[in-house]
């Protein structure tokens, strides 16, 4: 699997990270405890089995376009289904144009991800990934009742098989 993701900028993922540490310290699932290279907060926009040939290029090309993007967070809740516990980012016009974007350049791609596709994503960063409904108010307290304002400053690829990271702009760091 290969993922399109946005990257947070250094303030933002600062305070994603400190969230996810108080979470931990309340004894809570977080991704705090997450410990591989590549765990960082992002926001997916799409997820596929492979990347056609081309489309990484394609991809850069949007993004070093398009980025920076401002971004507001907004509540803190449990998504259904898998149970995320997640931080819903609100979904401004530029990002909702840069996501359509991204998913007109993957149109061609095998095993998309129908979670990711336009009218399906509910756009977020991850805190914990499997969490407990009863455990929400305690989660929203430790977090915290700010609404953070930073950018995604830059866009990567994750690719599932060997858990590494591919930029997709000229600015991100893995």
């Amino acid at each position: 699997m290969r993922t399109v993701e946005l990257v947070c900028s250094p303030g933002l993922e600062v305070t994603v990270r400190a969230v996810w540490g108080r979470l931990a310290a309340a004894g809570l699932p977080s991704l705090a405890r997450t410990v591989h290279p590549t765990n960082r907060p992002h926001l997916t926009l799409a997820a596929v089995d492979e990347f056609p040939p081309g489309v990484e290029r394609h991809l850069a090309d949007l993004f070093d376009a398009a980025l920076p993007v401002p971004v507001t967070l907004d509540r803190v809740v449990v998504l259904d289904g898998s149970a995320p516990l997640v931080w819903l980012v609100r979904p401004t016009l530029a990002l909702t144009e840069l996501h359509a974007a991204a998913w007109d350049i993957l149109a061609e791609a095998e095993g998309q991800r129908p979670w990711h596709a336009p009218d399906a994503w509910v756009p977020h960063l991850s805190l914990a990934l499997r969490f407990r409904n009863a455990d929400l108010r305690l989660a929203r307290a430790v977090a915290g009742g700010q609404r953070p304002t930073g950018e995604f400053d830059a866009a990567r690829s994750y690719d599932g098989t060997d858990r590494t990271v591919t930029a997709l702009t000229r600015c991100e760091q893995p």
